[in-house]
């Protein structure tokens, strides 16, 4: 079949498609907030744009007693503003040249799909809200813009997973560690080099580094939830050998889903670079700071949602997995922020879709996976409002 024919017979594949074709680049994402609200509006569904172009769906509750739950994506895409042409290769619909956006126009279309049909039904419900962000790929400056006292739902379902069936309950933070290190006294690599009270600061941060954790250093159920991995060594210039360097930098980052095992991580580098002081006492020091650019999306202890979704795979006869990801989304922020009511938010990533090579010209996703994630987000709304 063609990639006209499978839009002609599933609507949603034409949505995905039709989003998927209009080039939205972290902060160039106005086309798509423009199809959004135009699609809501032809519709009968409100949807307006907030001072910083997100865009925010609402279907009213038809049952007071039940409670609302928001679907979130974010509109822009890695890639430029080249044209897209989608076309279909066995079962997965690709883009020729370029990256294709499933990532998340896939997520969009689900959601978006599902407020339509929704909308038309004569269900039960306690509301639905769509939040669509921008620049989530580049700076995440539209989920941290974001007016939170609108939304009135506890419980998020952040439709960015990669893979169909995934739920992740937990992601990790991002901080950068940065250590200093200055020798008191440099000098010439010959003249000076018998003097014991100079040395050099590229042979002391190989040794502190040697000291320092790397790698994982915590995992439950066979997910790393902390780690700490170095990014990079400077010290002098490896063409200049005559010169005792007196400076020296390493950076790392320090990734974790537990602020506690954060702490732990922290601690254990700080008592490393105390026991270096200590060595080096008035020969050289070494000064360690953390800078949090990402806070932790912490595990919550309300099972319901997991419990909801596994439910939900079950009846549909779908592999389901509940995991947690080493990697950070806009779940790390919702986590961090409270409601219109002023409850914390409960979110978690979801996968509706299969999304393989993303942010590359070899970037596809599985259409039946498309239309399979819409039939799962369907059964998980069904069993909320039940």
């Amino acid at each position: 079949m063609s990639i006209q024919e499978i839009r002609r017979e599933h609507e949603l594949v034409d949505l995905f498609c039709n989003l998927a074709e209009i080039p939205s680049p972290s902060l160039h994402e106005e086309k798509v907030a423009e199809f959004i609200k135009k699609y809501c509006a032809e519709r009968g569904i409100h949807a307006e744009s907030d001072s910083y172009g997100n865009v925010y769906v609402n279907i009213p509750a038809t049952d007071e007693g039940k409670q609302p739950i928001l679907l979130s994506a974010h509109m822009d895409v890695i890639g430029d503003d080249s044209p897209v042409k989608t076309y279909l290769d066995g079962d997965l619909i690709r883009a020729e040249g370029r990256t294709l956006g499933g990532d998340d126009k896939a997520g969009v279309a689900n959601a978006l799909y599902f407020a339509t049909q929704l909308a038309k039904s004569d269900m039960k419900h306690g509301g639905l809200e769509l939040f669509f962000t921008r620049d989530e790929e580049s700076g995440m400056s539209g989920i941290h813009n974001a007016d939170f006292k609108k939304l009135r739902s506890r419980y998020i379902l952040v439709c960015d997973s990669d893979s169909l069936g995934q739920l992740e309950v937990s992601g990790a933070s991002y901080t950068l560690a940065t250590i200093n290190i200055k020798s008191a006294k440099g000098g010439h690599s010959g003249i000076d080099i018998g003097d014991k009270t100079r040395h050099n600061a590229a042979k002391l941060v190989a040794e502190l580094v040697y000291n320092l954790p790397q790698g994982v250093f915590y995992e439950e159920n066979g997910s790393v939830i902390t780690s700490c991995n170095i990014g990079g060594i400077k010290a002098g210039k490896p063409e200049v050998t005559n010169i005792i360097n007196t400076d020296a930098l390493v950076t790392y980052s320090i990734r974790s889903a537990c602020r506690a095992k954060e702490a732990e991580l922290k601690a254990q580098m700080e008592a490393e670079v105390q026991h270096f002081n200590d060595k080096y006492a008035t020969l050289a020091t070494a000064e360690l700071t953390f800078a949090e650019h990402l806070p932790p999306f912490e595990a919550s202890n309300d099972k319901y949602i997991p419990e909801v979704f596994k439910k939900a795979g079950a009846n549909l006869g779908l592999d389901v997995k509940v995991s947690s990801f080493h990697a950070g989304a806009e779940t790390h922020i919702y986590a961090n922020e409270t409601n219109a009511t002023g409850e914390k938010f409960s979110p978690y990533l979801i996968g509706l879709a299969t999304v393989c090579n993303m942010h590359s010209p070899e970037e596809n996703l599985d259409y039946k996976s498309l239309l399979k994630g819409q039939e799962l987000l369907s059964e998980i709304f069904k069993i909320f409002n039940a």
